[in-house]
């Protein structure tokens, strides 16, 4: 189905959950960038919340995201009661403004707290912002998920829930550092079900250590036999230089360049003749999931939480190291807790790093998101297109994409290669590639 050109592939590449990427933020922002663009936010903004866990119950050794061992009770109790503090703070800026649609918890493992500190908190969310009618979603780690959590799950009204899953293969998981029983992952779906969760998203990955295309089928097999609503399925991203305990896995196991592709083929194929809708080049649906309308619509999206039907033009993050999307500037906060503690607590914003985009970034990031969600652009108002033009050439050549006047269009065998020919739009590019992953 799809041709491998590894020549296309050779450059490693963001996978553009933003641009510009967080690879261009600056520590020159601060409390005040923050404060102006929530003044800035109108009455009947659409806006969405992310509030971040940083702390699970035992780090995986292949993870990137900004968490840490949950050691001390009374550190995540502190951590907890200061969010809360953040959410104040946020509400009294805003003021009533802005109308909460989405409400997002990740991590970490959100279910690192305890469930009543989990109801507290949303609880706390529901007394700071109008927020009856928004879509509540959660991350989750299977392992210790009880039906306590579950009641917390339908005591706080979440009816979407993504379950970290990367492999059913028991040895795989032991090379990864995240050993996690069949059993329990069954166990998270049916209490979820129970507890009113009607979309389900399970995180799978491909090229892990030791890795083929058997243990793969295997997971594909064991996941559609769950029928989750939603699947992620992504390539691991091998950075030890950037996250070093990824030392802990051993890269001489790790499948090379070609046998990820294939692997990405095959759980394309796997999937799409399961009835999952391909969504951008790494997200799966059903028909009548919520993502799967967006894409069919032409609506979907893409933000730091990957492909997304929220079209909301402000994202608000709170909690270590979130980050906050508005149409005008990238703001992250510390992502050093004791001195994201320290700014919320003297009552300032904890913006630590991020820009302001330009008008030049802003008609990239335009083009680049469509090219990866819709599949399609019109260059007509990017900078330098004959630049473009000549970076294109290669991936036209093997007939991958179609230029007619100022639009660009992907062939059907070009999802592999989405990443590298939105990358051809980047400003920033400039052969600095060691912080990317593979773009297959």
């Amino acid at each position: 189905m799809w041709r491998y050109h590894p020549e296309l592939l050779a450059r490693a590449v963001p996978r553009y959950t933003s641009y510009p990427t967080a690879a261009e933020f600056g520590d020159d922002v601060g409390h005040a960038d923050m404060a102006e663009a929530v003044d800035g936010v109108a009455a009947d903004a659409g806006v969405s919340l992310y509030v971040h866990i940083p702390y699970c119950h035992a780090v995986c050794w292949y993870c990137g995201c900004n968490t840490g061992a949950i050691n001390r009770g009374a550190r995540l109790d502190a951590y907890l009661a200061r969010l809360h503090e953040e959410i104040d703070l946020l509400a009294a800026r805003l003021g009533g403004r802005g109308r909460i649609g989405r409400i997002a918890f990740g991590g970490g493992s959100p279910n690192a707290v305890s469930p009543d500190a989990f109801v507290t908190l949303a609880r706390r969310i529901r007394d700071a912002f109008a927020c009856d009618d928004a879509t509540w979603s959660v991350e989750l780690d299977p392992r210790g998920f009880d039906a306590d959590w579950a009641h917390a799950i339908a005591t706080t009204g979440v009816t979407r829930a993504s379950l970290g899953v990367q492999t059913f293969d028991a040895g795989l998981q032991a090379r990864i550092g995240r050993v996690q029983p069949t059993a329990d992952i069954r166990l998270a779906v049916d209490l979820l079900r129970h507890a009113g969760v009607d979309s389900i998203n399970f995180d799978l990955m491909y090229g892990l250590p030791g890795q083929d295309e058997a243990a793969l089928a295997a997971t594909l097999d064991t996941a559609v036999a769950m029928a989750p609503e939603r699947l992620a399925v992504f390539g691991y991203a091998h950075v030890p230089q950037m996250i070093p305990r990824q030392r802990r896995i051993d890269a001489r196991a790790l499948p090379d360049a070609e046998a990820r592709f294939v692997q990405a083929a095959q759980a394309h194929a796997r999937l799409t003749g399961a009835g999952y809708r391909a969504i951008g080049f790494d997200h799966f649906a059903v028909p009548g999931d919520a993502l799967a309308r967006a894409a069919a619509a032409g609506t979907l999206r893409r933000n730091f939480q990957g492909f997304t039907e929220d079209r909301a033009e402000v994202l608000i993050g709170l909690g270590a190291s979130a980050i906050s999307q508005f149409p005008d500037r990238l703001l992250q906060n510390e992502k050093n807790a004791g001195r994201w503690h320290a700014a919320i607590g003297q009552g300032r914003f904890a913006i630590a790093r991020g820009l302001r985009r330009s008008d030049e970034d802003r008609v990239r990031g335009d083009a680049i998101e469509a090219i990866l969600c819709s599949g399609g652009a019109n260059l007509s108002d990017v900078p330098d297109l004959a630049a473009v033009d000549a970076r294109l050439g290669a991936f036209a050549a093997r007939g991958l994409l179609r230029r007619q006047d100022t639009r660009l269009e992907l062939a059907a065998g070009a999802v592999p290669y989405a990443r590298a020919i939105a990358a051809t739009l980047d400003a920033y590019r400039t052969g600095d590639t060691g912080r990317f992953s593979n773009a297959v």
